[in-house]
């Protein structure tokens, strides 16, 4: 049933390419886990082993807080139609925020979305797959442009005002510094 590998192999990467959804998950060694369900066309493979994503604007920032003091990532597929699968991708990330050396060459990976706030790039020491044979199908019916909309709405000047309301700090008080690296 369930597979390892050292790194995605041409099958797995297609079949990353293929989801509208991902799940990633982080924490501190003691901070509440998080668990984030991630969409947008918002994640690129770089090579079979890495792997980055696109983060937009929204109501919390634990990611970010959580990789600045334990680099530990996992991301999460599952197959919602088609043969079951869950592909997990294990590994240490990195927050690339606009004001870094590397922002401009990551970012240019993908179609710019309203609201981008940093990228997370991950490196991937392990790559896991188990049946998904659970999991139900369900069908994409189309994307939500929701938030696209309201972060078009907020503007540049409204995004920085809503980060340093709400995205300066995780649920457990960890410092995203979102602030500090984006606009130093």
């Amino acid at each position: 049933m369930g597979k390892q590998f050292e790194s995605l192999t041409e099958r797995l990467s297609e079949f990353i390419t293929e989801q509208k959804i991902f799940f990633v998950g982080t924490a501190t060694c003691d901070s509440r886990v998080n668990v984030s369900p991630k969409g947008m066309d918002s994640l690129r493979i770089l090579n079979n082993n890495r792997v980055i994503w696109l983060n937009v604007t929204g109501s919390g920032n634990e990611t970010s807080a959580h990789v600045q003091l334990d680099p530990r990532m996992t991301i999460m597929f599952c197959a919602f139609a088609g043969p079951p699968l869950i592909l997990r991708l294990y590994g240490m990330a990195k927050v690339v925020h606009k004001n870094d050396d590397d922002w401009n060459e990551l970012f240019a990976h993908f179609n710019p979305l309203p609201g981008a706030r940093q990228i997370f790039d991950l490196s991937i020491d392990l790559v896991q797959t188990s049946c998904g044979m659970a999991v139900p199908h369900y069908a994409h019916t189309s994307d939500r442009e929701l938030l696209s909309d309201w972060a078009k709405t907020k503007g540049d000047d409204g995004l920085m005002q809503y980060w340093e309301e709400k995205n300066q700090s995780s649920i457990d008080n960890i410092p995203t510094n979102i602030m500090t690296l984006n606009f130093s």
